[in-house]
């Protein structure tokens, strides 16, 4: 059975984020989900000296087991100014210290989410662009915009042109992954 580890890239207690990375999971039968929230791995903000002091602190150990445990990550980047938010950065920075490839042979769903017009459409091609060079394989990707408009927590993406382009980009991420 496939084990999808999903998460949305924020601290935020409401993320949009991690909603739509779960609703996201939810599309997949016969896995084992397992939704992460990144409050379960605060670290202190990343630089060498903290680093030579510390070490690579345990929540960074613990988020690369998780990591590891995935045959599918589907990641929803949150943007703040147009790139990742400090609590993913962070995380981000600290993981591939103690693992430059933490993605190594993964397979991602990428997925952004804004309050906006854009959908975080900046922060989720950044992370297209960067995550294969930490071993990532991205699998398909996709932006929901307005996500207050067009998301409701029961019923998922309520856009009928949306929810029709985030159901073909989940049936190409099933393809791929057989």
């Amino acid at each position: 059975m496939m084990k999808i580890i999903a998460f949305g890239a924020s601290y935020s207690k409401q993320s949009i984020n991690k909603q739509f990375a779960e609703f996201a999971a939810s599309q997949f039968n016969d896995a084992t989900i397992e939704v992460l929230d990144l409050n379960q791995y605060l670290l202190p903000l990343f630089t060498v000296d903290i680093e030579a002091e510390l070490g690579s602190p345990a929540p960074v150990k613990a988020f690369l087991e998780k990591i590891d445990e995935a045959d599918l990550l589907i990641i929803s980047m949150a943007e703040h100014n147009g790139s990742y938010t400090v609590a993913f950065k962070n995380l981000f920075d600290w993981t591939s210290r103690l693992k430059m490839k933490l993605f190594e042979h993964k397979n991602i769903l990428l997925l952004a989410t804004s309050p906006g017009p854009r959908g975080a459409i900046s922060v989720l091609e950044a992370a297209k662009n960067r995550f294969p060079i930490h071993g990532g394989h991205i699998v398909a990707s996709f932006s929901l915009p307005n996500f207050e408009s067009n998301f409701d927590r029961q019923r998922g993406i309520i856009n009928t042109a949306l929810k029709q382009e985030f159901d073909a980009m989940i049936e190409l991420a099933k393809t791929k992954l057989q």
